[in-house]
C-alpha cells in the first residue's frame, strides 16, 4: 500500500490507515489499513444505520418516545444524562448519537433494535472485521465484550466512501446517517484540519462539506469520515490505539491526525489549518 502521502506515524502506536477516493473508492494511501484495532465510539455508525433502515421502511416511527432502563444508565460522553426529560423520540436520539456520540442515547437505540439486528446488518453490507459489540458500560467485566467496538480502516473507510455514494442500505437510508453525522461536535482529530465551526457545520462552509464519526477512550483515537470540496471528495478511516505504550503520546497522535486532514484538504481542494494553529471557533 502507499504511505508516501501520510505523515510519519510514532512507532510506538498501532496504527490502521486508509484514505480513499469516496466517488471510485481508489485507495490514495494507507498504513496497515486491514488491521483490526479497538474504535471506541465508531460502531456506532452501524446502529445508524441499521435505527435508519427502520425509519425507511416504516418499522419505526420517528416520534416513539424511548426511555432508558436503570441498567441503560450511563454518563460521560454526550447530553442526554445531563438533561432533564426522560424520555425523547426516536429521531431525537439519533441526532444526539450523530452529534454528541450520546452513551446513554445509543443505549436507548440499542435495545430497541437490538444488536443482533445491527450486526446482521452489518455484515449484510459485506464489513466483517469491523462491528459494533455491545452496548455502552459504565462497568465492562470479563463477562462482556472487551470493548464497544471494533474495525480496521480498509472497511470502515469504504463504509464512509459508499456513506458518500448513497449506496448504504439505500440512497434515503445514506441520506438519513449522513445527516445525523454531519451534526458530529467533535472536530479535534482529522477533521480539525478544515477549521469548521464545530457545533454548526452541517452545509458548505469554506468550500468544504464534512461529515464524520470519531471515537476516543483514553488509549485510543479514531476518525472516519468524509471531506468533498471543488477537486473531489475523499473518504478517510484514521485509527490509532497505544494501549501498549509505556507513554502517553495522545499529543503526537492528535497532530498526526491532524496533518492527515491537512493533506485531505489538499486532496480536495480547500485551505487547511496551518500546522500548529486550532480551527477557529464561529460563532454559536
Amino acid at each position: 500500500m502507499t504511505t508516501g502521502m501520510l505523515p510519519p506515524l510514532p512507532e510506538d502506536v498501532r496504527w490502521s490507515v486508509c484514505l480513499r477516493e469516496a466517488a471510485t473508492s481508489r485507495v490514495l494511501a494507507a498504513h496497515a489499513p486491514e488491521q483490526v484495532l479497538r474504535t471506541a465510539s465508531v460502531g456506532k455508525v452501524f446502529l445508524l444505520l441499521e435505527v435508519a433502515r427502520r425509519l425507511e421502511t416504516g418499522e419505526l416511527d420517528p416520534d416513539e418516545p424511548l426511555s432508558p432502563t436503570p441498567e441503560q444508565t450511563v454518563a460521560d460522553s454526550g447530553l442526554w444524562y445531563l438533561m432533564r426529560t426522560g424520555t425523547l423520540g426516536v429521531v431525537d436520539l439519533c441526532w444526539l448519537v450523530g452529534g454528541f456520540s450520546d452513551n446513554l442515547a445509543t443505549n436507548v437505540l440499542l435495545r430497541r433494535v437490538g444488536l443482533d439486528a445491527v450486526t446482521a446488518l452489518t455484515r449484510s453490507l459485506g464489513v466483517h472485521r469491523s462491528a459494533l459489540l455491545d452496548r455502552v458500560r459504565e462497568d465492562r467485566g470479563p463477562q462482556h465484550p472487551p470493548t464497544l467496538s471494533v474495525g480496521c480502516a480498509e472497511e470502515l473507510s469504504e463504509v464512509l466512501a459508499r456513506l458518500h455514494r448513497g449506496e448504504l442500505v439505500s440512497s434515503a437510508v445514506s441520506a438519513r446517517v449522513r445527516g445525523w453525522l454531519a451534526a458530529n461536535a467533535d472536530l479535534s482529530m482529522v477533521a480539525s484540519a478544515f477549521g469548521l465551526d464545530p457545533l454548526a457545520h452541517g452545509e458548505p462552509d469554506r468550500g468544504v462539506l464534512l461529515l464524520n464519526k470519531t471515537g476516543t477512550i483514553s488509549t485510543v483515537r479514531v476518525d472516519v469520515g468524509v471531506a468533498a470540496g471543488p477537486s473531489g471528495a475523499v473518504a478517510w478511516a484514521v485509527q490509532a490505539d497505544w494501549q501498549d505504550a509505556t507513554r502517553d503520546p495522545r499529543g503526537e497522535v492528535l497532530a498526526v491526525m491532524a496533518e492527515i486532514g491537512r493533506r485531505v484538504a489538499d486532496l480536495v481542494g480547500v485551505p487547511a489549518v496551518p500546522a500548529g494553529l486550532r480551527p477557529a471557533r464561529g460563532s454559536g
